[in-house]
């Protein structure tokens, strides 16, 4: 066959890498330094606004003061503010399965079937394909962000995003070398990088901390479940987790049964036959995160005849923020989106992993195992002297993440084995973590004028 009929991924590694670097010249690295605002740039509390009109409106004022607790929270629930800020920067052209969202909150430690720790990415409401270095940079950013909520000095903050760039890099570059299979198995080894952890104390405690997050997960659900008139039961936490009461016109409860019905089908054969082992139980309806406040997310216990138990999340899935910017998705079921790319970008996605058909609603569901994210992230609780360790980790999980959709060779072969790429995006990282932190006093600007209402629970 000759070669310009031989499809782009057969060709050779070299040859790949090599169109990789070609296309600094139409692109070149340090465009990718440039953060201005644009003339026309929204407001950014008009575009929360306007992006959160189909949520439940009673549940965002409690969205807005998650959102107000700091620079961060607010960068975390604005996806849909810095997509657009995003697009408006020079673009490489190397597009991958992107997570849309992804900030340092959107990774965590989970135990694999083995029971082994994996790293890896946990969120993918927003995913679509996009340039690889949209993730990249909004990553970055947030170590920025976090790095100067603490107090770092300047020189640590830009250090800490470029630490970020730097393990993507290099990780993406040893992604390359390896066959297609071998890269696909890929895990990040987590234990190893924080092995890695120079001072005595913090490593002792942040390996104490995943043996115990690993164990957690291997126990099950023991905080979330109760017995309660004879049967188990979600246990309540008001305002947050609120078992939905069985009355017949209690329309979250009908959504969530006709969800969780249409949702096997979704299944393949022989997950559907594993699950029919579990009968619903109890439904709750639960308030989730900073970004996913305010949608549809409902918790489904699942008991077999013997007390073993399965908890399940069914949420709405929306448009991605990403979908003006980077073209509507292939798939016209949100869900079906998010769970698509979930398989394509995590290194063990959940067995569990569907979506809801659509029966004529506008409302889209995915479904997944549910996980105690205050145990999966471990962000919140890393010491100072952890943070680039962490950094590590993100950076070198996002790339694992990316190259299975994307081309390895192509992208790394853009980034080179210099830090010109590193040094650019730490720049911008650094640049729009003060933009975040001008967005936020607008938003806290706008609580305090009533625009918008930010009440605690």
């Amino acid at each position: 066959m000759p070669l310009e009929h031989i499809p782009d991924v057969l060709l050779p590694v070299a040859d790949r890498r090599q169109a990789g670097q070609s296309l600094r010249k139409l692109v070149p690295r340090s465009l990718h330094a440039d953060w201005t605002p644009p003339t026309d740039r929204r407001d950014p509390v008009q575009t929360l606004i306007e992006t959160d009109r189909h949520r439940i409106a009673h549940l965002l004022p409690i969205r807005y003061d998650r959102m107000r607790e700091s620079p961060l929270a607010f960068m975390c629930g604005a996806a849909a503010v810095m997509a657009a800020d995003l697009a408006a920067t020079p673009a490489s052209g190397l597009w991958v399965q992107s997570c849309g969202d992804c900030h340092l909150g959107n990774f965590g430690s989970f135990a694999s079937t083995e029971g082994t720790p994996v790293f890896d990415l946990n969120d993918f409401d927003e995913t679509l394909p996009a340039p690889f270095e949209w993730d990249v940079k909004r990553l970055a950013a947030s170590f920025a962000v976090e790095a100067k909520s603490r107090g770092q000095a300047d020189k640590t903050v830009r250090q800490l995003a470029r630490t970020v760039v730097l393990a993507y890099r290099t990780h993406m570059s040893d992604l390359m070398r390896l066959d297609p299979l071998e890269g696909w198995r890929s895990r990040i080894d987590i234990a190893r990088v924080i092995g890695a952890i120079d001072d005595e104390k913090t490593r002792a405690r942040e390996l104490k901390r995943l043996a115990v997050l690993t164990e957690a997960q291997r126990r099950g659900y023991p905080k979330l479940i109760e017995r309660r008139g004879g049967a188990l039961r979600i246990r309540p936490r008001p305002l947050f987790v609120l078992p939905l009461g069985g009355e017949p016109d209690d329309a979250h409860e009908v959504a969530a049964r006709t969800a969780f019905n249409s949702y096997k089908l979704t299944l393949p054969e022989e997950r559907r036959l594993l699950i029919e082992r579990y009968r619903l139980s109890d439904l709750a309806f639960k308030v989730v995160g900073v970004g996913s406040v305010g949608s549809f997310c409902v918790i489904a216990l699942l008991v077999t005849a013997d007390g073993a138990t399965l908890l399940l999340q069914i949420k709405e899935a929306q448009a991605s923020v990403l979908a003006p910017f980077a073209g509507p998705s292939v798939f016209r079921n949100q869900g079906h989106r998010v769970v698509s790319g979930q398989r394509l970008m995590q290194a063990e996605p959940d067995i569990f992993l569907g979506w809801t058909e659509d029966q004529g609603e506008d409302l889209h569901c995915y479904v997944r195992q549910l996980k105690d994210q205050g145990v999966a992230s471990p962000r919140a609780a890393l010491a100072p002297l952890a943070l680039p360790h962490y950094a590590v980790l993100c950076g070198s999980a996002l790339a694992r993440a990316h190259a299975r959709s994307g081309d390895a060779a192509r992208i790394a072969g853009y980034m080179g084995s210099g830090g010109v790429l590193d040094a650019a995006i730490a720049d911008f990282a650094v640049a729009y973590a003060e933009q975040t932190e001008r967005d936020w006093r607008l938003f806290m600007a706008a609580i305090q004028e009533g625009r918008v209402e930010a009440r605690s629970p």
